[in-house]
């Protein structure tokens, strides 16, 4: 899962951000401002988005406007300290998902993101089923013939990413920026997609799955069932 983290407090945003990234094995990017959120919109897709209404250059409720307008099938999350129907009733509108007061504890925030994920992503179920595979959310389990297989981190964020995008064709590029978020642009090559991809496809394969990822030359990636 790849989040946008748009908060102004910089010890809450790292905070939150530590949280995720460690506790949860989410990769979360953050930003400070109206302007730099912009910008990471542009450039990386994102799952999710936890915005802050009161940002320093703007309003959070302008990037969510901007957002939505995109057709992007991202989950929104309002945080703020503003507890008015009013301002409830407002980011609902303009498309927010849901909206939560703070301060909060961390935990809530993230049951509220992975609540909001299977709804959008699993119509409300923990576990989802493709054929042989089935993913379990809550536990990041994967098991292939209701036998479970060990995968790392990079693999299994990679595995979802191919499920619920299945059928599409996915650049080297986009799945790169889903493993490492906006560092990849450090990275000197994209070689290190092709090594998780041959591991993740080895290791389906062996358990007895189906070779569903399917190359697309000079493009990228295939999740292909029929």
């Amino acid at each position: 899962m790849k989040i946008l983290l748009v908060e102004d407090e910089l010890e809450l945003a790292q905070s939150i951000s530590d949280y995720l990234k460690k506790n949860e094995k989410i990769n979360c990017d953050v930003a400070h401002d109206l302007y730099k959120a912009s910008e990471l919109t542009e450039l990386y897709d994102y799952d999710c988005f936890i915005v802050d209404v009161g940002l320093p250059d703007g309003s959070g409720l302008e990037l969510i406007k901007t957002i939505k307008s995109k057709d992007s099938k991202a989950g929104v999350i309002i945080i703020s300290a503003r507890d008015s129907i009013d301002d409830r009733i407002s980011g609902l509108n303009i498309g927010a998902d849901d909206y939560l007061i703070k301060p909060f504890h961390f935990s809530e925030l993230n049951a509220r993101i992975h609540s909001l994920m299977r709804r959008l992503k699993f119509e409300g179920n923990t576990i989802f089923q493709l054929n042989e595979i089935s993913i379990d959310s809550q536990s990041r389990e994967v098991k292939i013939k209701n036998e479970a297989i060990d995968l790392t981190k990079s693999e299994y964020d990679l595995l979802f990413y191919l499920l619920t995008n299945k059928n599409q064709v996915i650049s080297k590029t986009s799945i790169a920026e889903h493993l490492v978020g906006e560092f990849v642009d450090a990275l000197g090559s994209l070689d290190f997609v092709y090594l998780h991809i041959k591991n993740l496809r080895k290791k389906l394969i062996q358990a007895g799955c189906t070779d569903y990822i399917k190359t697309v030359y000079g493009v990228g990636y295939k999740f292909y069932i029929e």
